[in-house]
Formats: structure tokens, sequence, C-alpha cells
């Protein structure tokens, strides 16, 4: 009899997980949609379509989603404007608008610090000349922008540190990863990931005011250096001492050393890595290789791929991780008419689940919750 009390006990508890509902929003870039997907651990669904922006005739262009640290708000860029972009604010508990603010041009990736509430969006300025652009700090209580930063040619990647107090972002076109004091609002350190003759980890940029330096490149733009690395996406190591950088030009992904700021580790890729997530508990890294239409998982103890997923379609985009380390949520934009998706993938089995069918160039995608 007690055993079978046991076994009860037991099915209970894998009944109980296997309930669990996870839950991820997802921008259509094409479609001026968000969606927001539960997945059940069998299932993924579209619970809810919304749609964002303001003019009829004209696509906006949903592109970066960030929740903050509460869980109460997420928030939303639309890229395209006349000709600034905009970040906009909506409740989670019913997916309502609640304001907006206008940025740079072609916001991106945003993110909140945990330490002073304040949020970073990268101005990605896709449409304008290749001279450095900006992080735009924006109070989110108030959806006021407080200042730009100037970083560098085509910013991206928009990531807090675990402690909230140091912002990273990489600029594709120059190649550079930015810190920025989240106290000061100041770039505290830039590394030429490059590596060419400017050697950035020796210089002190604490006392320097990027606000009012061009970087030598407000000239015409074939003076501008062109990266070969062309990084897009940056990520620190929940243990606050790494950071990762995708270099989409040079098919590898960049351990820095953040005490050391330098590259000290290159993880050799698929073709066009362009996302990069970890998992909360630091063991697994998450790469989407864009132009193979597939993504790679990797351990981070060996420094080995364990695998590499085809994707529901071409042209694969975001990572979201859960909070638990279980699951992963790839957007995939697809190409011409073809609807966008999202894939569900298994951290422990390393499998595609499930496929979660969205709008149009599916972008833009972050972990809400799980219940």
């Amino acid at each position: 009899m007690r055993n079978l009390f046991i076994s009860i006990f037991i099915l209970s508890l894998t009944l109980e997980v296997t309930a669990q509902k996870y839950y991820a929003y997802v921008a259509a870039e094409s479609e001026d949609e968000v969606a927001l997907i539960s997945f059940d651990g069998e299932k993924a669904h579209v619970e809810e379509t919304i749609e964002v922006g303001y003019q009829l005739t004209e696509i906006e262009g949903p592109h970066g989603l960030t929740i903050d640290p509460s869980g109460e708000y997420w928030y939303l860029t639309m890229a395209h404007g006349n000709p600034y972009g905009k970040i906009y604010k909506y409740s989670t508990s019913d997916n309502k608008y609640i304001g907006e603010e206008e940025l740079g041009i072609f916001p991106a990736s945003m993110q909140i610090s945990k330490a002073t509430g304040m949020l970073f969006c990268v101005n990605f300025n896709l449409h304008g000349k290749m001279v450095p652009s900006s992080v735009s700090v924006v109070d989110p209580l108030s959806m006021s922008e407080i200042t730009k930063i100037t970083t560098g040619s085509m910013p991206h990647g928009s990531r807090i540190s675990p402690d909230g107090l140091r912002h990273y972002s990489v600029a594709m076109m120059s190649g550079e990863l930015f810190e920025i004091d989240v106290l000061s609002l100041k770039v505290a350190r830039t590394l030429n990931l490059d590596q060419d003759k400017m050697d950035h980890s020796k210089m002190d940029h604490s006392k320097m005011d990027h606000s009012k330096m061009n970087h030598g490149m407000e000239a015409a733009s074939s003076k501008m250096k062109h990266s070969m690395v062309k990084p897009t996406w940056v990520i620190p190591h929940p243990d606050n001492k790494r950071i990762f950088v995708a270099g989409n030009g040079s098919n590898q992904v960049l351990e820095i050393d953040r005490n050391k700021w330098e590259i000290t580790k290159k993880y050799p890729t698929g073709n066009g890595p362009y996302n990069v997530e970890l998992t909360p508990d630091g063991s697994k890294m998450v790469v989407t290789y864009k132009s193979d239409g597939t993504t790679g998982i990797w351990d981070l103890n060996s420094g080995k791929e364990l695998a590499v997923i085809k994707n529901s379609r071409e042209v694969s985009h975001g990572i979201a991780i859960s909070d638990d380390s279980k699951v992963a949520f790839v957007s995939i934009e697809g190409k011409g008419s073809q609807p966008g998706s999202v894939d569900v993938i298994s951290l422990e089995s390393l499998e595609l689940v499930d496929i979660a069918e969205v709008g149009k160039q599916a972008g833009g995608i972050t972990f809400w919750k799980r219940e």
C-alpha cells in the first residue's frame, strides 16, 4: 500500500510539471501585430493577437519587445517613422495600450535595469547614414526619454548585466562592444571586436564624454570602418563575469571576459549567427543561425555544440528562454509571403516540440511567465 501511495504522489508531481504553461510575446514586423503565445509542455497556441500602431495605411514595423521586471507591462519598439520610431507601453493583464514616446531612427532591442528602473533602447538607424547612433534612456513610468547616449554605427542587442548596473550593446557596422554605466549614463568602456590597430581595451573611457565624440565617422560613409565581425547581439552571462556576442559576419560567437575586457574564446558557428541567449542557470547558450535557418544549442561547461535544430522555415531571428531554463521560443521570419512562426524547442531533449503560426516577419520575442 505504501508503494502505491508513493507512485501516486510521483505521478501527481509529474502531472503538475507537465500541466504548467509558458507564455511569450512575439512581434510580426510586416503585419503590425504582436502575438501572445502559450505552451503547455506539448502544444503551442496563439492566445491573442494584438494589433499595434496608429497609421492605418503604413506598416510601422513592430521590432523589439521586453517585459518589465515586475511582469506587469510589456514594451514594444515601432521601427518605422518619419523619420523617428517610437516605443509603446502595454499592460500584460489585458494587453491594452498605455502610452508611447518618440525615440531615434529605427529603435530596436531594449531592456529595463532592475537597479534604476530605466529602460535602455538602441536606435539601430537602419535608414540613416553610417554614422554613430545612440542608446535612448526612457523613464517607463512617465514614458519620457531622459537622454540619448552616443555609441557606434547601427547599435543592436540592448542587454543589461544581472546586477542592473551595466548596459551592453554592439555596433554592427563599426564592430564595437559598448558598456554604459547605468548610474552615470555614460559610456564606460568600448571594445573593438575586429581587433584592428586601435586597441580600445587599453583605453580609459571612464572620464570621456562620448555624447560629444564623433568617433571620426561623421564624414562620408566611405570613410566609415565596416566591421568584418558585424556583431548583431550581446548577452551578459548570469555569473556577471562573461559577455557573449554574435559575430554575424565572422560566423562566430565571441566570449569576452568582463574584468579583462578582452575576447577570451571564439565559438565557431553555423552561417549568420544573429541572436544569442543564455539559460538563466547559465549552463546553455542558444544561437539562431539566420542564414542557415537553424538554431544551435551549446553546452557552456564543455564548450561543445549539443545540437543544431532545423527551424520550421528559413530566416531564424530571435530567442526567448523560460525562467526555468527548460524551453526556448525562437521566432522565424519566413520569406516572401510566408507567415512567421515561433518554434518551441525543448532544452532538455534538444528537439523541436511544436510550432505556432504568427504574422509575417516574426522578429522580436520575449518570455513573460509560466504558471
